[in-house]
């Protein structure tokens, strides 16, 4: 087993097969309506987590100024092959910071988790407040820990030049404790080969309720349904939510 941030460094080429099954293009143009809607409609965008930058590419072709913030170096270089315009910085999400406010922050894909505990959860919403322009728009998604399901995963496969590469991952939550894991699995297979990797990250486990009464003293919250077609309250049942911010 490699630590996790070993595991995306040497498989960080691979990182937009892992995820070629998300609509990058479907979620930035859904959270782009809800800061028109809800915030003030600023085109400075920063989004954390960045990865490769699919998301940025899309909120760049929207008229939006784009920076993009990750841990990982060789996907921030990747990130600046697909977007040229935008700005990469090697950064904690933790506590960052800008040089100028932005209007809308995101941070897709559940990455808000890979902060690793409550304390690092709370630095990264105050960093978040301190670089949002009044009326500026926080958005994430994020997994309740009390509704893990922990035999629930998903998997997918595709095939890239001459090997077939299939993708696993899951959540795990020992049912007490701020920590919750990500488990992933990544194969590749090829007629000569198969490489396995295994990878657990430890990552904050919070519920709905909780991450609400951190963000309520920063933010306007609205919970709403994890569905990025149209705009439906959370549901109260469902593990999975949009969160969306507003510094006011």
């Amino acid at each position: 087993m490699q630590s996790s941030n070993a595991l995306y460094t040497d498989l960080s080429i691979y990182y937009d097969l892992m995820c070629c099954d998300i609509d990058y293009h479907a979620q930035s143009q859904a959270v782009h309506r809800l800061h028109q809607l809800l915030g003030n409609a600023g085109r400075n965008h920063l989004d954390l987590a960045c990865g490769t930058g699919p998301h940025i590419y899309h909120f760049l072709s929207l008229g939006y100024q784009c920076t993009g913030i990750d841990l990982n170096q060789p996907m921030l270089t990747l990130a600046q092959a697909r977007c040229p315009q935008a700005r990469f910085v090697l950064q904690n999400m933790c506590n960052f910071t800008l040089d100028q406010p932005v209007d809308l922050i995101t941070c897709f894909l559940y990455s808000i988790h890979y902060n690793p505990g409550i304390t690092q959860l709370q630095q990264c919403i105050s960093s978040v407040f301190n670089a949002l322009t009044t009326g500026g728009v926080f958005c994430f998604n994020a997994v309740d820990k009390d509704k893990i399901c922990n035999s629930s995963v998903v998997r997918h496969s595709t095939h890239h030049l001459d090997s077939q590469f299939v993708f696993e991952s899951g959540w795990h939550y020992a049912g007490a404790g701020e920590q919750q894991s990500l488990k992933l699995s990544i194969a590749k297979i090829n007629e000569a080969t198969t490489e396995l990797w295994r990878d657990e990250h430890p990552m904050v486990a919070i519920s709905f309720h909780q991450l609400q009464a951190l963000l309520s003293p920063f933010f306007e919250v609205h919970i709403l349904a994890h569905q990025y077609d149209n705009i439906v309250p959370w549901d109260q049942a469902s593990g999975n939510a949009l969160f969306v911010c507003i510094k006011r």
